[in-house]
Order: C-alpha cells, then sequence, then structure tokens
C-alpha cells in the first residue's frame, strides 16, 4: 500500500498519508485508486467527520505524477484520460472537510489535492512550484483549482514561470493558497487540532457549511475544468519531447520535480 488511513473514532478525524517519501510522494496509478477508494469510503464513516491529507517524510508533501507512470491517449484532441482528476475528495464527492498539512515541496498535481482542500497548513520552508510549462506540459486543472485561492497574477506567475521559481510557504500564506504557517513538523499536528475541532461540531451544519463555501465559485470552477481537458490535449508536447525536456533538466543537476529527486536544486525562491 503507498497510502496509509488512521482514522481515530475518538475524535471523528482520519489522517490520510501519502507514504513514497523515497519517491518524493509521487502518485503512481496504485496510489491515485487508493486516494479516490479512501475518499469514496469516508463518505460511508459516520466515525470520521473530518480528515487531514499530508505525505510522509520530510522533503515532499506531493510532487505530482510519477514520472515513471505511462498513460495511453485517446488519440482525439476532445479527450484525455488523465489518472490524477479523480484523487481529490470533492472529486469523489466527499463533502466532509479535509484539511491539507503541508512540510516540503507541493508541486504540479499536488494541487489537485491542495486545490480540493477546505484549507491549507505548511511548515515554514515548505515550497510550492508548479512545472508544467517547463516540460512542455499544459498547466490546466493546477491554474484553475489555484485560481480558486489565490489572485490571477499570483496563479498566472507561478504557472507561467514553471521550474524557475519556487514560492515560499510566507508568500503562499500572504497569497491566500496557505492559511497557517508552523515550524517544521507542527504542520501535521496544526491541522488535526482544526480536524478535531471542526469534527466535535454537529455534522450536517459543517457539511452543508462546506457545500455553501464550494458552491460561492462552484459555477466557474465547472466551466474551467470542462475546458481543461481540451488544452491539455492541443498544448501538451508529445510524450517523447516531454521526457527530453525532463532528462535535460536532470542533466543540470536540477531537482526532478516528481518522482525521485537529486543533484542541486536551481531555483529561485520569492
Amino acid at each position: 500500500m503507498s497510502l496509509r488511513v488512521e482514522r481515530d473514532t475518538g475524535t471523528g478525524v482520519a489522517v490520510v498519508t501519502i507514504d513514497r517519501p523515497d519517491r518524493l510522494n509521487a502518485i503512481d496509478l496504485t496510489t491515485a485508486v487508493e486516494l479516490s477508494t479512501v475518499w469514496r469510503e469516508l463518505r460511508f464513516d459516520d466515525s470520521i467527520r473530518a480528515a487531514v491529507v499530508t505525505g510522509a517524510g520530510t522533503r515532499a508533501f506531493c510532487t505530482g505524477i510519477d514520472r515513471s507512470v505511462s498513460v495511453a491517449q485517446p488519440p482525439s484532441p476532445y479527450s484525455i484520460d488523465d489518472p490524477m482528476i479523480a484523487i481529490g475528495p470533492k472529486a469523489n464527492d466527499l463533502w466532509k472537510p479535509v484539511i491539507a498539512a503541508v512540510r516540503g515541496m507541493a508541486c504540479g498535481g499536488a494541487f489537485y489535492l491542495l486545490g480540493e482542500a477546505e484549507f491549507v497548513i505548511a511548515g515554514e520552508t515548505a515550497t510550492f512550484f508548479d512545472p508544467h510549462t517547463t516540460y512542455g506540459m499544459v498547466s490546466a486543472y493546477e491554474t484553475i483549482y489555484l485560481a480558486q485561492r489565490m489572485p490571477f497574477g499570483e496563479v498566472a506567475r507561478m504557472a507561467l514561470m514553471g521550474t524557475a521559481e519556487r514560492i515560499s510557504a510566507r508568500r503562499a500564506y500572504e497569497t491566500g493558497l496557505v492559511s497557517e504557517l508552523t515550524s517544521d513538523g507542527d504542520e501535521l499536528a496544526a491541522a488535526v487540532t482544526c480536524a478535531t475541532t471542526i469534527a466535535s461540531y454537529p455534522t450536517d451544519a459543517v457539511q452543508g457549511t462546506v457545500r455553501a463555501v464550494w458552491a460561492a465559485k462552484e459555477s466557474a470552477r465547472a466551466q474551467a475544468l470542462a475546458q481543461a481537458p481540451h488544452l491539455v490535449a492541443l498544448g501538451n508536447l508529445p510524450a517523447d519531447r516531454q521526457a527530453e525536456l525532463f532528462g535535460a533538466r536532470k542533466g543540470k543537476g536540477g531537482e526532478k520535480a516528481s518522482g525521485k529527486g537529486g543533484g542541486k536544486p536551481e531555483f529561485r525562491v520569492r
């Protein structure tokens, strides 16, 4: 199993941990299915009233899809098979509150999870970035999720700067992506404390509030997500060209954006 789920029926809180620290908690096909499955299971578990999602180890919360994954794509530019599209709680119709606890890197496909959490708590040295454009890929779903939380210019800058720039935890807090900063290592405890408080309140009122908050932007989000597959299918470079760019980046000593990292990072942090 690449996912750990700890349920505390006394507090009503479940902690969902992506447990692939040797791969910087990058998500392979098995992990994607496990995430979808656990969110759907929690819909039916009345003993769990709130959840926290985090990543194992100290280096990364999640670095998106594992680069070793190969996903066959249909030839039509009007459709795309995205294994990440159903890894978040809202994509699986879970309306119990979910809090994300971030330590280390969160990049690329991590925003599918962060974008569907109610709020994000981060350790002070956490960093956020979106590598898609650097490797010839369209950042569509990621930017749509981020646009629900951050000012337009900040989302555009993160997406367009690619691997050249990381967003510091402090800057993420200032722009609204992160709601609370903690000392490194304290982010999970802070998230569990918040989840425990929320889980102690009447369930129907909490879930109704979650739905109301999401309803405020749901129409715009749904319309934007409907366009995402076409933009990705039309704008992405072929897989072999993406791999070539990715390999060239590694050759310069840069740290991998997903999968197993190595070498000296070459990113500017702001």
